[in-house]
């Protein structure tokens, strides 16, 4: 009998565990027309002169609404694991329509489980981009600390 039982409780615990990502995937915004070259170029300028006037090196990637690169750039003297970092925070930000912060809130909460998601990144500093309530690509930064890296993505998203 106690057997029987022990399959239910895995699935009782996974169903909590994965609540909060189910109740903040309700609430997601839909998708409109993709970033262009032109708008992508204006919200990296706008990182990057966010960044610069920190002293910060870092990656900006921004990408369209399936999460494919529309333009990247990267300042001088950036750590390399942030060329890649900063494009996986702007596909992550778009596809999943959310800022990467919300990844390492859930896992906190919820466990390692939601790490199994594909293209999850769980540091802050991808946000998605969005006009007229919805999602039009996304920006991603990487290079110095997540709560950084997110203060140059919305500082670049304010450039748009």
């Amino acid at each position: 009998m106690r057997v029987s039982a022990v399959p239910f409780l895995v699935a009782s615990i996974a169903s909590l565990a994965l609540a909060p990502f189910a109740s903040a995937q309700d609430q997601r915004p839909g998708y409109g027309p993709s970033l262009n070259v032109t708008t992508a170029k204006k919200i990296a300028a706008a990182t990057i002169a966010e960044c610069q006037k920190n002293n910060w090196n870092i990656a900006v990637a921004v990408v369209d609404t399936a999460g494919g690169l529309v333009y990247f750039e990267r300042m001088e003297d950036t750590q390399t694991a942030s060329l890649d970092i900063a494009i996986m925070k702007a596909k992550a930000a778009a596809t999943y329509r959310r800022p990467t912060r919300v990844w390492a809130d859930v896992i906190s909460k919820s466990g390692p489980a939601v790490m199994t998601l594909p293209g999850v990144v769980a540091s802050p500093g991808g946000v998605p981009a969005f006009v007229g309530g919805k999602v039009t690509g996304a920006v991603g930064v990487s290079g110095v600390t997540g709560d950084q890296d997110e203060q140059c993505a919305k500082a670049g998203l304010s450039g748009m």
